[in-house]
């Protein structure tokens, strides 16, 4: 059979399981290899599969994975995130909008230790969201800001979707996340300005707290929330330091990290037989998918290389419809947000990343590092998948642990300034790559 057909029957026959609601690796799995025993045999076929298995357990940044989602979850069942979320509580309180502040810097600190929205998303709705409702918030400020600050968690490192993105690329894993972090801080900063925004055009839309339970909360006090709530800096500067300055690697960094969360739990009476156990079930659960799923996209990818698809993309563009590389881009990003309304993630990037990816190294950007950058692109435009109906992976989710609280449709209504300040920060860094390559050519030097 052709290649063209076996391309063709490859994305059919994936939309077609994707229907189905099999699970995601599952589909890719079962597509990649079929495809490769009718272009190749038994024995290419098979060979192909396993050659990608050997690749995933052999490579070792690989197990930075399982470390920063087993912190991430002791952060989250040890209630070290209700310390921080009352210390912002306190401080930015009596600022109109000063809570919605105070949220979005909270999901930038449960980013930065997680690497899933999942985990932002938990915390926002059983933390932030109550809280701000109670106090007068306009309901729709309150869905957005914990809509947006808890997709952060696939932007700021450790993200795990740069961690998938990074193997299908071959890409350092170490370039991708110092490209996420000016990204996901100035994305985070857009999140407040609006929050604050809102607030100052109409203040009953963010209320300050009462000047009487201001009164209530001494100096005393203060200082001592923000040593507790400044303890999970604590731990992402005792993971990060020695890792930036060379003193260690990328995995025994997060190991680091992991421990600091245990000790830090434990320290504070926290760390019981029962969230040793919730914890490492969940991280396990999340490790073994993500591995599935790295796993099956390489042997997706490699089935397109043999059929040189890449090289047909790039005709097409180039060739047939005369596209400059600019304009071929910003059709690629296009054609991720339409795709976004449907699929999630890891379906966009395991159904296009085998021709997106080498086609970007070959157009000439005039962006230095070029794959690096396109990885954030790429991670901006999942954060908006994520936001985007009918799919939606995070309203659903919103709405599964909110409750009563909020109904679907507001959710929907909320979210639309949301996913235009993320197309904003998409286009800044398009017209200014070095947002995204500075940081990691600083450390390359």
């Amino acid at each position: 059979m052709e290649g063209s057909s076996v391309a063709l029957l490859m994305f059919s026959g994936m939309l077609v399981m994707l229907v189905t609601g099999q699970r995601m690796f599952g589909v890719i799995g079962v597509v990649a290899v079929v495809a490769a025993l009718m272009l190749w045999g038994d024995r290419g076929g098979y060979d192909l599969a396993f050659a990608q298995t050997l690749k995933v357990m052999s490579w070792f940044p690989l197990m930075t994975l399982p470390m920063f989602v087993f912190m991430g979850y002791v952060m989250a069942e040890t209630r070290l995130a209700d310390d921080l979320y009352r210390m912002f509580h306190v401080w930015f309180g009596p600022v109109p909008g000063g809570l919605a502040v105070g949220t979005v810097l909270l999901m930038v600190l449960i980013s930065a230790m997680n690497g899933l929205s999942v985990a932002g998303m938990a915390i926002g709705c059983t933390i932030a969201l109550p809280e701000m409702l109670r106090r007068g918030y306009d309901k729709r400020l309150v869905i957005g800001v914990i809509q947006g600050g808890s997709s952060l968690g696939i932007l700021i490192p450790p993200s795990v979707v740069l961690v998938l993105y990074a193997l299908i690329a071959r890409q350092p894993v170490t370039d991708l996340w110092l490209a996420g972090i000016l990204p996901g801080l100035m994305m985070a900063a857009l999140f407040a300005l609006y929050a604050l925004a809102v607030a100052g055009l109409d203040p009953a839309k963010g209320p300050p707290l009462p000047p009487a339970e201001r009164a209530q909360v001494s100096r005393a006090e203060k200082l001592r929330l923000l040593s507790a709530g400044l303890m999970p800096l604590f731990i992402f500067a005792v993971m990060m330091v020695p890792f930036l300055t060379g003193y260690t690697r990328l995995v025994e960094s997060s190991v680091i990290g992991a421990a600091a969360a245990v000790l830090v739990a434990a320290a504070k009476g926290r760390f019981t037989r029962a969230v040793f156990e919730s914890c490492t079930r969940n991280t396990l659960l999340i490790s073994c998918m993500f591995l599935w799923i790295i796993l099956a996209a390489l042997a997706f990818g490699a089935v397109f290389d043999g059929l040189r698809a890449v090289e047909a993309v790039e005709f097409l563009f180039t060739e047939q419809m005369g596209l400059g590389p600019w304009a071929i881009l910003i059709l690629m990003q296009v054609s991720f947000l339409v795709m976004g309304m449907f699929l999630d993630d890891t379906a966009m990037l395991v159904i296009v990343a085998p021709l997106y990816i080498p086609l970007v190294g070959q157009l000439d950007l005039g962006v230095e590092n070029p794959l690096v950058w396109y990885g954030v692109l790429y991670t901006i435009t999942c954060q908006i998948a994520y936001l985007t109906p009918p799919f939606g992976y995070n309203l659903f989710l919103m709405r599964a642990m909110a409750g009563d609280q909020v109904s679907l449709l507001e959710i929907y209504r909320a979210i639309i300034p949301i996913v235009l300040v993320m197309i904003a920060t998409l286009g800044i860094l398009m017209v200014f790559p070095g947002i995204a390559t500075w940081l990691p050519a600083q450390f390359a030097r």
